[in-house]
């Protein structure tokens, strides 16, 4: 009973989250390199590992709060199916598993992994409790994804990808946030302390300044010169419009579906939302590596 619990507990379902770290070997035009890939899935399964020892390690922190949560309190751990004898011997095997193989990979992809954790440690234990600096730290963790990416397969990333990935990650965090203080309504303090910051007016400000950011973002970066130059095609501004569907069915979600508070889980189950992701997918890839 305890590996289900304890698989449970690490959230494979949230690591698609680490997709991001392919991000530079697609724009860098080495995702059919052999080498690159396999060097890429090696850096996806690190980061799968230290992010399920860092939510076991959030769902220590927080065991008391979330017994007291209508949906969090379901959770192995706060239920009492995981012991926290258990989930403490799975942090260590997994961040120091996750870690060795890390530094067996790169050096220099091994520090921005080692930093990632210690940010989402420091996250759990206290940034997560100071009003807007609680998404940033999420989005930087995307961020921190896709730079770890590029440096695994020794590319750069271009300053336009970090851009759109700290925008549109800014973007979910701050839609999960609504999600949260709609969902707890009253009691939304007693669950989240810093919940009690928010309000839906000013998420629903934040999340207008962040959108109409992400897209200007995006629509800049495929028309670029140095875009265009990489490329030798123009035609990635195709794509523009995936974007701008993914992003509004997003928010016809968040606003009058009462989703957001799982943008992985959101992204599976809806069904236009991940024919659009798909669609850019493929779009961007033809665009990309066969537009000549």
């Amino acid at each position: 009973m305890k590996m289900p619990a304890l698989l449970k507990t690490m959230r494979p379902g949230q690591w698609v989250k680490n997709v991001f770290i392919f991000s530079a070997l697609i724009f860098a035009q080495r995702l059919f390199d052999r080498d690159s890939l396999l060097t890429s899935l090696g850096a996806f399964v690190v980061f799968c590992a230290i992010s399920g020892a860092v939510y076991i390690v959030n769902d220590l922190l927080d065991l008391e709060e979330d017994r007291r949560h209508p949906v969090k309190s379901k959770r192995p751990l706060a239920s009492g199916q995981l012991r926290k004898r258990t989930a403490l011997v799975a942090v260590f095997a997994c961040a120091g598993g996750g870690l060795a193989c890390a530094w067996c990979l790169d050096f220099g992809f091994f520090l921005w992994v080692a930093g990632y954790f210690a940010l989402q440690l420091l996250y759990g234990w206290r940034l997560k409790h100071v009003v807007i600096l609680d998404v940033f730290v999420i989005a930087i963790g995307f961020v921190i994804r896709v730079v770890a990416g590029a440096q695994v397969i020794q590319v750069e990333a271009s300053p336009w990808l970090l851009i759109c990935t700290i925008l549109l990650a800014l973007f979910l965090a701050l839609s999960k946030r609504r999600h949260e203080l709609i969902l707890l309504d009253a009691d939304a303090s007693d669950h989240r302390p810093v919940l009690g910051e928010y309000s839906a007016y000013l998420l629903d400000q934040m999340i207008s300044v962040v959108t109409a950011s992400t897209v200007v973002a995006y629509c800049l970066y495929t028309m670029w010169p140095t875009t265009v130059n990489k490329f030798k095609t123009d035609k990635l501004v195709l794509t523009v419009p995936f974007v701008l569907y993914g992003i509004f069915r997003y928010l016809y979600l968040v606003h009058q579906k009462g989703e957001g508070g799982s943008p992985e889980a959101l992204l599976v189950r809806d069904k236009p939302l991940l024919g659009a992701t798909v669609l850019w997918m493929i779009v961007a890839v033809l665009i990309i590596y066969f537009a000549r």
